[in-house]
């Protein structure tokens, strides 16, 4: 999976996205200006790539890529407060909230969003906090569910992330390795837990750029242990595993990109994202074509289920009393 430079396609991009071995496109803020320029970009893609997954992480608060003339989408942790205050009403937000992002994105296009996040929310934690639903795992794991069933409901599969939990430790993995040195114990008994309960519901899981030196020496997004014993062995998770921004500095300790991609595929990630970064795009690309063997015919399965479901959205759902109603669910959250 890649990134492109801006809100159309140089040649370069059309080059780059024509590639066999690119099978994703991860879209960002400096890619979108309207929902008819990214409509007209998504289908300039697609002519070049049929079958390409496209992405954004549109989480919402801090974490929303397209904004201009898009719901304005709550941080995930006013879900969690309103849960607080009244349980029944939180759920019934957080279902309505996964409906309403996926049914904007998957309306023009897009495939699915990266979310939700199930790391466990810490006041600490400087790329998580309030984009966790919540600092109780149980709670966490209740509304996640819900905002999966709304995703669902609009056509698009979830994908939660960072497992097997990013929100405990304070460092940000895009500019610094974080560690946590608990032990599989204590992860285990509190920020597996949601992506334990959701392993069935989810389409995606993306790992953490996280060290965790008292269960393995790598990081969770290199590591066999964590992607094959825990995830695929113990949590029975069948669907796609995406590595994490292999550009992000906390991937950087394993060597050259080329050497992250390989690590990564061999750990058990079914894409690698590479953003942000053309070239070691296209050197991952030309790793992969002169390895096809690191393809997998299951990988490729999976990651056919990514796929938008188009025939579930009423494309008129803006005039809907169910768009109304998120609207008015929104505007109402606690602050």
């Amino acid at each position: 999976m890649v990134s492109i430079e801006g809100t159309e396609l140089n040649q370069a991009d059309e080059s780059l996205l024509g590639r066999q071995s690119v099978g994703g496109l991860i879209l960002f803020a400096r890619n979108y200006q309207s929902k008819a320029q990214i409509s007209a970009l998504i289908q300039s893609v697609r002519r070049i790539n049929p079958n390409i997954l496209i992405a954004v992480d549109q989480e919402g608060g801090r974490v929303q890529r397209f904004r201009k003339g898009f719901l304005a989408l709550p941080a995930l942790a006013r879900l969690g407060a309103l849960y607080l205050e009244n349980k029944s009403a939180g759920l019934a937000a957080a279902e309505e909230c996964g409906w309403a992002m996926a049914a904007e994105l998957v309306s023009l296009g897009v495939d699915f969003s990266f979310a939700p996040v199930l790391d466990v929310y810490t006041e600490t934690s400087r790329v998580i906090g309030d984009r966790a639903f919540s600092p109780d795992p149980s709670q966490l794991s209740e509304l996640a569910l819900s905002y999966v069933k709304g995703m669902n409901s609009a056509g698009m599969a979830a994908t939660g992330k960072h497992f097997p939990g990013h929100g405990t430790v304070d460092a940000d993995s895009h500019v610094e390795l974080p560690i946590d040195r608990r032990s599989l114990t204590e992860i285990a008994a509190h920020d597996l837990i949601p992506f334990s309960k959701l392993a069935s519901s989810l389409g995606g899981i993306m790992p953490a750029h996280v060290l965790y030196p008292e269960v393995d020496s790598l990081c969770a997004g290199f590591s066999p242990f964590w992607l094959q014993e825990v995830l695929r062995a113990q949590l029975e998770f069948s669907g796609v595993i995406f590595s994490d921004d292999l550009t992000m500095d906390a991937a950087h300790s394993v060597g050259s990109i080329e050497a992250r991609a390989e690590l990564a595929l061999l750990a058990g990630c079914d894409m690698v994202l590479v953003c942000n970064d053309g070239e070691a795009a296209t050197r991952v690309a030309d790793f992969l074509e002169r390895n096809p063997e690191r393809r997998d015919d299951a990988s490729d399965r999976r990651l056919s289920m990514m796929a938008r479901n188009t025939e579930v959205i009423d494309y008129q759902f803006v005039h809907s009393a169910r768009w109304s109603r998120a609207i008015q669910i929104i505007d109402a959250l606690p602050a």
